[in-house]
């Protein structure tokens, strides 16, 4: 590492280490149409695992007809390597998920709440304040069954067909989470239009109200403000942020590029951090395996720049064309 790299992250006010919470197998595959196989999404686990996440995503408990590329959430915790230092995390959209969740031995359970009422009514077809209410019952049977809760509030700073969401919605999401007991908390950058200053401000927010929470950002890249969302939220004092191989899944509400509309790709938040000399436990090289693998198995190309232009370490060892 040299000199400048290394001090980097000081200059911009940034801790040394950064936490990278997978999403690709249950944000990414939610958006692809045709189902994998239970193997393909086991193999991507081992691939993760070999790259040096520590925290993955691998499953949903959403009812099957509603999204059958994740139907086989038991098989697939059934088959994953247990292995030391690995935490599994599994998204319930209810109560009814939840039930369901701890029975598969998930090391964390992750409940949506969104700040946006309209969002919330139109995705789990049930209000906010609704779902908030089943907070402490979700608390107790998550931690009954030995597991970590944690709780994304989604459309935690924009919203589709709306724009800013008043601090108020996510405070009222938050707190009661607080109050529920939940392990930690993510803010969500659902809609992918959110900027830098909304994040710093809201993860500010939250950490003077709530000193010492474990708290995340989830990262979409609608508007390519990802890195610096992600960047603002790790200023902000942010202990993870998740992000998805090759940029996969994300915003399927509305029309745009499909090439912008996903989840922040991991591989370019690890080359990020890579180059400001932040550690992430995650090498480059590897995870990028990963992505090749994900593209083969989807046929879905990555939206990532890395994987498109290269990384400055290919850039600084290429020879100039004779």
């Amino acid at each position: 590492m040299t000199t400048a790299t290394a001090t980097g992250w000081a200059t911009l006010g940034l801790r040394k280490s950064v936490r990278l919470v997978e999403v690709g197998l249950r944000d990414g595959l939610q958006a692809v149409p045709e189902p994998l196989r239970t193997e393909d999404k086991v193999e991507l686990v081992r691939l993760l695992i070999a790259a040096g996440l520590t925290e993955i995503e691998a499953v949903s408990f959403a009812h099957p007809k509603v999204l059958p590329q994740l139907a086989d959430a038991a098989e697939v915790m059934a088959a994953v390597p247990r292995t030391n230092g690995v935490r599994y995390r599994g998204l319930a959209p209810n109560l009814k998920g939840v039930q369901r969740a701890v029975e598969c031995g998930l090391d964390e359970v992750v409940v949506v709440i969104s700040a946006d009422e309209e969002v919330s009514r139109r995705n789990q077809r049930r209000g906010t304040a609704e779902l908030v209410a089943e907070l402490p019952e979700i608390a107790r049977i998550v931690s009954s069954a030995g597991a970590r809760l944690v709780v994304a509030v989604a459309c935690s700073f924009f919203a589709p067909a709306r724009g800013p969401v008043p601090r108020s919605e996510r405070e009222f999401v938050v707190d009661a989470a607080v109050d529920a007991g939940a392990d930690g908390i993510y803010l969500a950058c659902t809609s992918g239009q959110e900027h830098p200053g909304e994040v710093f401000a809201g993860v500010t927010d939250t950490l003077d109200r709530h000193p010492g929470l474990d708290l995340g950002v989830h990262l979409h890249n609608r508007n390519g403000f990802a890195p610096a969302n992600a960047l603002a939220a790790v200023a902000a004092g942010a202990t993870w942020l998740e992000g998805s191989f090759a940029g996969l899944g994300g915003d399927l509400w509305f029309p745009g590029d499909p090439t912008v509309l996903g989840n922040a790709p991991m591989e370019d938040l690890v080359h990020l951090f890579d180059s400001l000399g932040i550690t992430t436990g995650v090498d480059l090289t590897a995870y990028l395996q990963v992505v090749k693998r994900a593209v083969e198995l989807t046929g879905i190309p990555s939206t990532s720049f890395v994987t498109r232009g290269g990384s400055r370490a290919d850039l600084a060892t290429a020879s100039w064309p004779d």
